[in-house]
């Protein structure tokens, strides 16, 4: 078996946690590079914790080059940006579109990124708008396998608490059996499942995972 490296952005956020676990427990991954804006700890010999500043690629362009994928499940809220779009920009959009481009420079064959149902670079909500963008530019890229994951409502256990989301959870769980497939609220844990699992296929090209496609893997 060949002993590959992967490279996690986002390790702290309800996908990236389980990413991250994933990676440890899967004997295909013999090192875990983990990018950080502040230093975080792991009790685990695979994993390689590097503090780089996002806003210069440069500063971690050598975790990617020793890359055989990258997994970007980075992510902010309005809250923690105090409404400022241009910091949100800089996280949902610059981050995975940076990270992607080194991918495409030092020859890392595959990206892995979590989007959003209904990214739409047309859209007239800000959200969707912003990761339609983000998908329409890592797709120009051409690299050589692009993974985009679309979620719709995530559920399981944050770290933070978000008064709306947790309503939307309460009201929608027990009626999810009356949406579209692609609309049904999914568990953190299953798309975390289905990146770590899709990264081990031979696929080329842009794909993109819907709920329908992510629930295969579980």
């Amino acid at each position: 078996m060949i002993q590959k490296t992967a490279t996690l952005i986002g390790s702290t956020g309800l996908i990236g946690s389980h990413v991250i676990d994933l990676l440890q427990k899967d004997s295909e991954f013999s090192s875990i590079h983990v990018l950080v804006r502040r230093s975080i700890e792991f009790n685990n010999p695979k994993i390689k914790v590097k503090v780089v500043d996002f806003s210069d690629p440069e500063s971690y362009k050598a975790e990617i080059t020793e890359s055989n994928v990258v997994f970007c499940a980075v992510g902010t809220t309005t809250k923690k940006v105090k409404g400022d779009k241009q910091k949100y920009k800089e996280i949902d959009f610059d981050i995975p579109v940076n990270t992607a481009k080194l991918c495409k420079e030092v020859g890392c064959p595959k990206f892995i990124v979590v989007s959003s149902h209904g990214a739409n670079s047309k859209s007239t909500n800000f959200y969707l708008k912003l990761k339609g963008e983000v998908e329409d530019t890592l797709s120009s890229l051409n690299i050589q396998s692009l993974l985009i994951f679309r979620p719709s409502l995530l559920t399981g256990k944050r770290k933070e608490f978000r008064l709306g989301e947790r309503i939307m959870k309460l009201l929608l769980k027990p009626i999810s059996f009356l949406f579209p497939k692609n609309l049904k609220p999914i568990d953190a844990s299953d798309v975390a499942k289905a990146m770590v699992e899709a990264s081990k296929l031979d696929a080329k090209g842009t794909i993109v995972y819907n709920y329908q496609e992510m629930m295969k893997f579980k």
